[in-house]
């Protein structure tokens, strides 16, 4: 069976952000440009890196010290997320310039469909890459790396393909090329374990990968990999899915905090915090919960977690934080250092009226949850957590990460009176029409 019929059998862009978060914090200061940036001052230890650090051997999930031992000139700086997903919501704004079908993968790349716009752009593909890749670098400061193709798998090949500010245009009578020099384990979805599976077989490129029949596929590998296959042949298989997300089938929320803590409120108040950050989220997308898994992480990396099952689903983290409360003893170890806390809701359902119960609890979650949506309303005009439980306040009013070193992102430090940090993002949105 031919994997490449036409050049363009669909058309898929990939674009990634380099060094995203050290080039979004390039762009706020251009001083910076050219000098060895890393995020994660916050935490004491590399969480993004510019191209200078890269070349001076700086690697991330350093510690500071490390860091400053080879890199004395280092510019580190603290994380600073919801700048980052301004930034990465403007990356969007201005692919859907050129097309409606955009799908935000990650804070830092982008999927966009597209196909049939040649007529209504007056422009080739490769013309809009190039049109869509100078107007990212122009007006967010800062480059972008890119691939055209005609699946999702070869065009985040195609952006990987030649960093920093690359772009690579796969059509589907180019793959074999592009596949002979790749080796199987560089392929988005194919893991360490799938890679040495498939060199059990010979198979050490992607080219060799395509080289098998369809029936051997089916036989040895599973349904993913078989779509990878597909997708590495030119046969679009993931579609570019540019639905909002609506719904969710699990909700997480985990924080890591430093210095480790032994004090048993504290890391109640930790879980007590992650817990409000779900349900804000829960009542969001109007769902409920009916089963929980929460857990400590040590200063080790051992995790001890215990799951709890409702009685009934609820949105309301005053339930769920007393059932946290009586199973608390269970997961804590007293003495134990730990770093970080979560918690998992799973078996999600539409949030609905229920029938009341004999001892009116249902009518009174209801009326807490009445609650909630005015504090959700607070929020949205006066920042998140403007209002929280008592639980949660150690969490709350103490910093998340705390040393000399560490500091708060700069937006955040030394504000006017009245001023919330969130008023700091000036970030400008440009969103016209082509």
């Amino acid at each position: 069976m031919p994997y490449s019929l036409t050049a363009w059998p669909r058309v898929i862009l990939h674009v990634d952000g380099d060094c995203f978060f050290a080039a979004c914090e390039i762009a706020r200061r251009p001083e910076l440009k050219e000098k060895p940036v890393v995020t994660g001052l916050e935490r004491g230890i590399v969480s993004s890196l510019s191209y200078e650090a890269k070349a001076r051997g700086v690697k991330r999930a350093m510690s500071f010290q490390e860091v400053k031992r080879i890199c004395p000139d280092v510019v580190f700086l603290p994380s600073d997320y919801e700048t980052y997903s301004l930034y990465s919501l403007r990356m969007s704004s201005i692919i859907r310039r050129f097309t409606p079908d955009v799908e935000e993968y990650s804070i830092d790349e982008c999927f966009a469909d597209l196909t049939g716009l040649q007529r209504p752009l007056h422009m080739n593909y490769t013309e809009m890459a190039e049109k869509i890749k100078a107007a990212l670098d122009s007006e967010l400061g800062f480059t972008f790396s890119v691939g055209l193709a005609p699946t999702k798998v070869l065009a985040k090949l195609g952006s990987k393909w030649q960093k920093p500010s690359g772009l690579t245009v796969i059509s589907g009578r180019d793959i074999r090329p592009y596949l002979e020099k790749t080796e199987i384990g560089k392929i988005w979805g194919i893991g360490p374990q799938t890679t040495a599976y498939l060199n059990k077989y010979g198979i050490r490129t992607a080219a060799q990968f395509i080289d098998k029949d369809l029936d051997w596929v089916k036989v040895n590998l599973t349904k993913p990999h078989q779509e990878i296959w597909q997708e590495l042949r030119g046969e679009l298989v993931y579609e570019v899915d540019a639905a909002k997300k609506s719904s969710y089938g699990s909700i997480s929320k985990t924080k890591t905090f430093t210095p480790p803590s032994i004090e048993k409120d504290y890391i109640f108040s930790q879980l007590s915090k992650n817990t409000e950050n779900a349900c804000i989220k829960l009542r969001r997308y109007r769902l409920a919960v009916k089963k929980i898994y929460i857990f400590l992480k040590t200063q080790e990396f051992n995790y001890q977690g215990c799951e709890i099952k409702l009685l009934r689903p609820t949105d309301n983290p005053v339930e769920i934080i007393r059932l946290i409360e009586k199973n608390f003893s269970t997961i804590f170890l007293p003495g134990k250092q730990y770093r970080a806390s979560g918690i998992v809701l799973s078996d999600l359902t539409e949030n609905v009226s229920r029938q009341t119960d004999l001892f009116n609890e249902v009518v009174t979650a209801e009326k807490i949850s009445k609650i909630f949506s005015g504090v959700d309303g607070l929020a949205k005009r006066y920042g998140k957590h403007s209002l929280f439980l008592g639980s949660s306040l150690q969490a709350m009013s103490r910093p998340q990460h705390r040393s000399e070193r560490q500091t708060a992102a700069e937006r955040k430090q030394d504000l006017f009176r009245g001023e919330t940090a969130r008023q700091r993002l000036a970030i400008p949105f440009l969103g016209h029409a082509v």
